[in-house]
């Protein structure tokens, strides 16, 4: 059922759904993410000089803190859609096992 053989455009073009994409292009969603993380966190932390020094100095030390709990919000969410693909990956072999003993 979720045969993970073949490229990348056999499985993107798949109807059936029985190919899984998600696990191989993972990767390169969390690059991605972590990217436009740290451009929000740069831009959060250097539009705060635009109102006063004060604020631009909070901002500053807020900008990290935001970037680490943006990479750790994608993290977990990307890895809880690993687990769903994984689970899904492990039941289909349970059940073709399970098939063959009888």
């Amino acid at each position: 059922m979720a045969n993970n053989n073949g490229s990348f455009f056999s499985g993107l073009f798949d109807f059936t759904f029985t190919k899984f994409i998600t696990t191989k292009i993972i990767s390169v969603i969390y690059i991605i993410a972590m990217v436009l993380t740290g451009l929000g966190s740069l831009i959060f932390a250097f539009t705060g000089f635009a109102n006063n020094f004060g604020s631009g100095i909070l901002t500053f030390i807020l900008a990290p803190i935001i970037f680490f709990l943006g990479i750790l919000y994608w993290r977990i969410i990307l890895e809880i859609i690993i687990v769903a693909f994984k689970t899904a990956e492990n039941t289909r072999q349970t059940a073709e096992n399970t098939r063959n003993l009888g």
